[in-house]
């Protein structure tokens, strides 16, 4: 359940029986023509939906996250390191105030990496634990990915949901060839924004939206298993 149906009695009433919370992680960046805030919609929207059986409380998701390499795109937004760490230690210890021994992140920004902050979080935390899920990296869900289509990167198909599509952005009708990623990693803003062009990291842009549904299935099946082996 979002924490935005919910009210502090109902939460202090959770916390009593189950200490269990999930907490989306995205961010604000291109994604070619789909939204701005593609990471963020569907980290929300899987947590949510992995959630549901169990009831379990469901965080707004932290909208901004580690993008500097995005930075020359307008309406990309990054952090700085430290500030993600800090706000990212900042929300877990508040959730441990609010009795939430158990958090599974649901990432749904590669560049975001939490796990470091998390397992340091833990060092001083002993009594808390935290799982960090980036989903569509989870073992099946890349499998479903690769059996479509390999050539599937940032802000192609694989990201394109209802969702993220915008009405008045039609995506193109062939596929792009992949860039080289072993450049992309080593290139700062602008000439990122020069080799990547509209933003799209490589293959094709839409995909029938059956084949997207039965991946978000595996994928909300995956991130549930992770919760309930808690």
């Amino acid at each position: 359940m979002r924490i935005a149906e919910m009210d502090w009695r109902m939460v202090e009433d959770w916390v009593r029986h189950d200490d269990r919370a999930l907490l989306p992680l995205g961010s604000t960046e291109q994604h070619a023509g789909l939204s701005l805030a593609t990471d963020t919609i569907l980290a929300e929207r899987l947590a949510t939906e992995a959630a549901e059986p169990i009831g379990a409380p469901v965080f707004p998701p932290l909208p901004y996250g580690l993008a500097p390499y995005f930075a020359a795109f307008p309406g990309s937004i990054t952090l700085r390191v430290a500030t993600f760490g800090m706000l990212l230690r900042d929300v877990l210890d508040s959730l441990k105030r609010s009795g939430f021994r158990r958090v599974l992140i649901v990432n749904g920004h590669g560049g975001n990496q939490p796990e470091a902050i998390a397992r340091e979080w833990m060092m001083d935390n002993p009594d808390a634990r935290v799982r960090c899920h980036d989903w569509w990296r989870a073992p099946r869900t890349m499998a479903a990915i690769r059996a479509v289509d390999a050539d599937a990167g940032h802000a192609s198909w694989m990201e394109s949901f209802p969702s993220t599509r915008l009405a008045w952005t039609p995506p193109p009708a062939t596929a792009k060839p992949m860039v080289d990623l072993g450049r992309v990693a080593t290139l700062p803003p602008f000439e990122l924004r020069n080799l990547v062009e509209d933003g799209n990291f490589g293959g094709a842009y839409q995909r029938d939206d059956a084949i997207m549904t039965g991946i978000w299935r595996i994928a909300v099946a995956e991130t549930r298993e992770l919760l309930d082996a808690w």
